[in-house]
């Protein structure tokens, strides 16, 4: 021992149950605490149910683990904490408790086995197969979501929005046409990633009725933030009145939603698949203005050129998610106002010169060659340039029907 050091008497230890009643309160107020905050928002699906239960029986357990731990080192640090005169001096010689080690090893290691083999179960529960599940097929794609409900003549119905029957279990096949997205509904807290080339399976069973949103949660690009849907729970009733008025669709080649950007450069896209037709049509559904029955639909045969088709294809080709325009209910920022700047634009010389006189030709260039003439404020490389072969002739000019309509 260095000079001048001496050793401490070995102290008698302070009585525990100050320390055993200490974390007993701190437990129950710490347990009463993290129960009654909202972590999750209001379930609407079993899986989400099953997910809040999980969460909650994980911090039923970490409380009481986090307040021992605390309670142990804050009573140490001031039962055997160094008096004034102790500076130099040690403290006495200990041996570890080889009973005490062994119970703070088996004991999480208990714990831990139990919480994951539980999480298992979880897991399975919410990822298994149901008899009679509604298969929906979603297409992500900058900037939008389009879900299409396959028949079992290999059509489909389809609609920018998401409606479900109450009840019945869904199996969501998503994929996407550009980039990674990732298909979100906070409510059902399931999620999954949309891949170029591969389509993932999310499976969920919807318990409660309402509306709720349907978010992009992967970023990518410059209207992420925008790229949201909504998702309608009906009624099984209200659902089958749904699906009854809408028309079925014969599918394109390679099995995608009509009205996407289909890049076909995108790996992974095929240019065959179950359905063989290829002839296509478009459909676009109003949001229902409760949380229970839709109540107004605005259905178009892609093969019309007339401002309601051009209107149904406006909202299916994601034009909604960019733009602000009062006729579609578009409150998208990342492009031009088209309430209020669309005419202006067309009407200035430097756009005259490059897209024509006439408001049809400057909105057909402005449509299928974006990037010829940019609007001051914006710059290249975020609207699609690929509208002109994904939409074909018929589209582009029942869009350019539609917003010359709203525009004059």
């Amino acid at each position: 021992m260095a000079a001048g050091r001496g050793e401490l008497p070995v102290r008698k230890p302070h009585s525990i149950v100050p320390m055993l009643i200490f974390g007993a309160i701190a437990t129950a107020v710490g347990i009463w605490i993290v129960l009654a905050i909202h972590w999750f928002p209001v379930d609407a699906s079993q899986q989400a149910k099953r997910t809040r239960i999980l969460y909650d029986v994980l911090l039923i357990a970490s409380v009481p683990i986090f307040v021992l731990v605390i309670t142990v080192i804050g009573f140490s640090i001031y039962w055997y904490r160094m008096r004034p005169g102790e500076e130099l001096v040690d403290g006495p010689p200990i041996h570890g408790n080889t009973r005490l080690e062994v119970i703070w090893t088996v004991a999480p290691a208990i714990l831990i086995v139990a919480l994951c083999t539980y999480s298992v179960t979880v897991l399975y529960a919410n990822e298994a197969n149901h008899k009679n599940a509604l298969t929906v097929d979603v297409t992500a794609r900058q900037w939008a979501f389009e879900f299409a409900y396959p028949q079992p003549d290999g059509k489909a119905v389809y609609s920018p929005f998401l409606y479900l029957p109450n009840g019945r279990p869904v199996v969501f096949r998503i994929r996407s046409l550009d980039v990674i997205h990732s298909f979100f509904v906070p409510n059902f807290a399931e999620k999954i990633d949309a891949v170029p080339g591969l389509t993932t399976t999310l499976r969920v069973t919807p318990t409660k009725r309402g509306t709720y949103a349907v978010e992009c949660t992967e970023l990518c690009g410059a209207g992420h933030a925008f790229m949201r849907s909504t998702a309608y729970v009906l009624s099984p009733t209200a659902f089958k009145t749904w699906m009854s008025k809408q028309p079925v669709q014969v599918r394109t080649a390679n099995g995608l939603p009509t009205g996407s950007v289909l890049q076909t450069a995108v790996p992974g896209i095929p240019t065959t698949g179950p359905f063989t037709s290829s002839t296509a049509s478009s459909t676009s559904t109003s949001p229902a203005t409760t949380s229970t029955t839709p109540t107004s639909t605005s259905t178009t045969s892609a093969s019309g050129t007339s401002p309601a088709a051009g209107k149904a294809v406006f909202a299916s080709a994601g034009c909604s998610g960019c733009h602000t325009l009062a006729a579609a209910a578009a409150t998208g920022v990342i492009g031009p106002d088209l309430t209020t700047r669309l005419a202006s634009d067309c009407a200035t010389p430097a756009s005259q010169k490059i897209r024509g006189t006439t408001l049809e030709a400057c909105i057909d260039k402005a449509v299928t060659d974006p990037y010829a003439y940019i609007p001051s404020g914006y710059s290249a490389g975020v609207m699609p340039s690929t509208f002109a072969s994904s939409l074909g002739p018929t589209k582009i000019a029942a869009v350019v029907n539609f917003l010359v309509s709203v525009t004059k």
